[in-house]
């Protein structure tokens, strides 16, 4: 045990000792203000971006309400308007374009009634064309023909002429 003389002595030197050890956590040792400084950010960072995020939630919730309320309408009537006037003009073109094919198919028939036509009439001159082409080869075949009658006849006159005279 110490003496009651060495008391006084330690105390000096346990304050010592406690002061040498607070200088040295204050001087050394920075986790506890680290850790101060990190507590506040942190609080600051989840404060401000808290406010952020309910600004921008706020600024969401004001353009889905602007959007439902006031443009949603204007461009469902805008689209409406726009709508029935291409339907109109879809109408107006369809029924032009009946009109155009009613015509077209009117003027085909019209040209294939004439086509056929004149294929009747080329039909009805093709036929009337091979039968006197027919007729003409009659009278050329019957001409032939008495020619070559008229020849037979000369040369068997000819050959009487030549006995008569081959005779002497």
């Amino acid at each position: 045990m110490a003496s009651p003389s060495d008391l006084p002595k330690l105390r000096c030197r346990s304050q010592l000792e406690t002061d040498v050890g607070e200088i040295h956590s204050r001087l050394l040792d920075h986790r506890p203000v680290i850790q101060g400084e990190i507590r506040y950010f942190v609080k600051e960072f989840e404060e401000k971006r808290g406010l952020r995020e309910l600004r921008v939630l706020e600024s969401l919730k004001n353009m889905i309400y602007e959007t439902n309320n006031q443009i949603l309408p204007k461009c469902e009537q805008v689209m409406h308007d726009s709508l029935n006037e291409a339907f109109k003009r879809l109408q107006a073109a369809s029924q032009r374009i009946h009109k155009l094919q009613e015509r077209e198919q009117g003027e085909r028939e019209v040209q294939t009634d004439k086509l056929m036509a004149g294929e009747k009439q080329r039909m009805a001159l093709w036929e009337a064309f091979l039968e006197e082409q027919q007729n003409k080869q009659a009278e050329v075949d019957e001409e032939h023909r008495k020619a070559m009658e008229r020849l037979k006849q000369q040369y068997v006159d000819m050959e009487k002429d030549l006995a008569k005279y081959v005779s002497f």
